[in-house]
C-alpha cells in the first residue's frame, strides 16, 4: 500500500484535497489493464470501450501479471496511485478465451467483480457515419426484466451503470444525448433440470449494442430521433463473479449516504426545511407565521393632511347640533 504523505505546499494539499471523499461523488475513473496474454478481440474491445468511457479512462500500455479473482492487492494499489475506482481488465486464456472483468472499488478495496466473454464483437470501424464526441454520457436501456430479478444479470447491470455513471443533474439537454447503449438479452437454454442460481451455463447471453442519436427538427418542441449503429457491438457470456455480499461490513460502508450540510439542505438537496425556499436567483426566503395584531390601540402620530380630512368629517356629522361659541384667539 502507498504510504500516507503529508502535503509539503498548497499544490500537493489541494491535490490532496481533491482525491478525499466528497458529498456529491464525480464521474468515475476507469483503469483499462491488459493481462498476460490478449487477443486482437480483447484488445479491440477495451479500445472501443475506452472510447465510449473517455475522458475519465487509463490505459495501461504493457501488460502485466494480474489475476484479479485470485490476487486483487495489484489492484488495490493501482486503484490508490491513480485515484480509480472501476477496472476492466482482459484476459484471454484456453479455459477462458476473450474475457472481460469489470471490477468496482470502494475505498481502494475490491468491493466486487464480473468476469465475462465476448463473443460475436464488431467494432466502431465497422459502420459509417459520425461517432460520438468523447465526454458524452450515454444513455443505457436494459430490455428484460430480469436485469431487475435475476441476481447475477442484477449484479451486470449495476456494474454497468457505475462503469458508464455520470454525475446526477436536474434537467436533461437533448442536443448533448449523442449515443444509446441497449443492453437486450437472448434466447434462454433449454435445461431438463432446474438450475442453481450460479449456474451461468443456463442464462442468456447478453446483447450489447451502441447506437448514435440523430435528431431532426419533427414541426413540435420534441425533435423526431433516429438511431443509426454505431459500434462496439458484442455478445456477453457470464462467467465468475464476487458479488459485493462477499463483504458485507464494506458494502454498508459503501451504500452509507453522508450528512448534507445546511446550505445543501436549504437548496433543497437534503431534507426540505419547513416554510423555506430558494428562488429562481437563488436567493433563500423565508416565511414567518405571527398571530393577529390589535391594531386599534395603536397610537401613532397623525399628519396635518389627515387632521384636516378629520375635522371635515366631524362637521358633516353634527349638521343636526346647535353650533358651539368660538373662542377668541389670543393676539
Amino acid at each position: 500500500m502507498l504510504r500516507t504523505v503529508k502535503p509539503k505546499n498548497a499544490r500537493s494539499k489541494r491535490a490532496l484535497e481533491a482525491r478525499e471523499p466528497k458529498e456529491v461523488e464525480g464521474p468515475r475513473t476507469a483503469l483499462f489493464v491488459k493481462g498476460t496474454h490478449t487477443g486482437d478481440v480483447v484488445n479491440n474491445a477495451m479500445k472501443d470501450l475506452m472510447a465510449l468511457k473517455r475522458p475519465d479512462a487509463i490505459a495501461f500500455s504493457k501488460k502485466n501479471p494480474v489475476h484479479p479473482f485470485d490476487d486483487a492487492a495489484s489492484l488495490e494499489f493501482w486503484a490508490q496511485k491513480n485515484d480509480a475506482s472501476m477496472f476492466l481488465i482482459g484476459q484471454s486464456t484456453k479455459k477462458r478465451p476473450n474475457g472481460l472483468v469489470f471490477a468496482r472499488m470502494f475505498d481502494y478495496k475490491v468491493l466486487d467483480m464480473c468476469e465475462v466473454g465476448v463473443e460475436n464483437f464488431v467494432g466502431m470501424g465497422s459502420f459509417k457515419g459520425p461517432k460520438s464526441t468523447p465526454g458524452h454520457t450515454p444513455a443505457l436501456h436494459f430490455a428484460s426484466d430480469l436485469f431487475d430479478t435475476h441476481p447475477r444479470l442484477a449484479h451486470l447491470k449495476s456494474l454497468l451503470l457505475s462503469f458508464f455513471a455520470a454525475p446526477s443533474v436536474d434537467a436533461l439537454h437533448l442536443p448533448g444525448l449523442e449515443h444509446v447503449i441497449s443492453v437486450s438479452l437472448g434466447p434462454t437454454p433449454l435445461s431438463t433440470s432446474t438450475t442453481p442460481e450460479d449456474d451461468v451455463a443456463h442464462l442468456p447471453k447478453v446483447h450489447l449494442r451502441t447506437y448514435a442519436i440523430s435528431q431532426t427538427p419533427s414541426g413540435t418542441r420534441t425533435p423526431l430521433i433516429t438511431l443509426r449503429p454505431m459500434g462496439p457491438h458484442m455478445d456477453l457470456t457470464l462467467r465468475r463473479a464476487v458479488p459485493p455480499s462477499s463483504n458485507p461490513h464494506l458494502l454498508n460502508l459503501a451504500m452509507k449516504r453522508p450528512k448534507l450540510v445546511k446550505k445543501e439542505v436549504e437548496k433543497g438537496l437534503g431534507k426540505k426545511r419547513k416554510n423555506v425556499e430558494v428562488d429562481e436567483m437563488g436567493d433563500v426566503r423565508g416565511r414567518i407565521h405571527v398571530g393577529a395584531q390589535e391594531l386599534g390601540a395603536l397610537k401613532g402620530k397623525r399628519v396635518k393632511a389627515l387632521r384636516d380630512g378629520e375635522e371635515e368629517s366631524e362637521e358633516g356629522e353634527s349638521d343636526g347640533e346647535e353650533e358651539r361659541p368660538q373662542r377668541k384667539r389670543r393676539r
